[in-house]
């Protein structure tokens, strides 16, 4: 019998850790499009069925402290460990869409998408109007 619960653990183990995989919840290291050095840590979750993405980490060291100074409304002045950045996705099929998503850079909104390309790989892109007029970037899933 020991064996046997043993064996269900095992199995139910193994299957929580591939289906966390399978989906976009989770941390994600972002990439500077220009210069390819890691820049942040986002952490995408899920609250009643919405997906939400909030910046975890800052990982230049100097970029820690950086407030969000063109960020609109409650946002202005905020950190940007702690920021959501990516609000309002929802799942249609294999794309979470609908939602938006901030560039604390410059406090601008675009409309955004999001899809897992792989297990380990997001494709992110933000756009205006359009999804053809915007921008890609690929996201590579990070150790929580």
């Amino acid at each position: 019998m020991f064996r046997f619960s043993t064996l269900i653990t095992l199995l139910l183990f193994i299957s929580l850790t591939f289906a966390q995989k399978s989906t976009v919840v989770g941390h994600w290291k972002t990439i500077d499009d220009k210069t390819g050095k890691a820049l942040s840590i986002i952490k995408i979750y899920e609250k009643n069925d919405v997906f939400y993405g909030k910046v975890i980490d800052v990982l230049d060291p100097k970029g820690k402290t950086r407030v969000c100074e063109k960020c609109p409304g409650e946002d202005k002045g905020k950190p940007f460990i702690g920021l959501v950045v990516m609000k309002g996705l929802k799942k249609h099929g294999k794309e979470y869409s609908g939602g938006k998503i901030l560039d604390p850079l410059n406090g601008d909104f675009y409309q955004c998408y999001i899809t897992l390309e792989n297990e380990d790989k997001l494709k992110v892109r933000g756009y205006i109007g359009f999804a053809i007029f915007g921008r890609t970037q690929y996201w590579y899933r990070a150790d929580e």
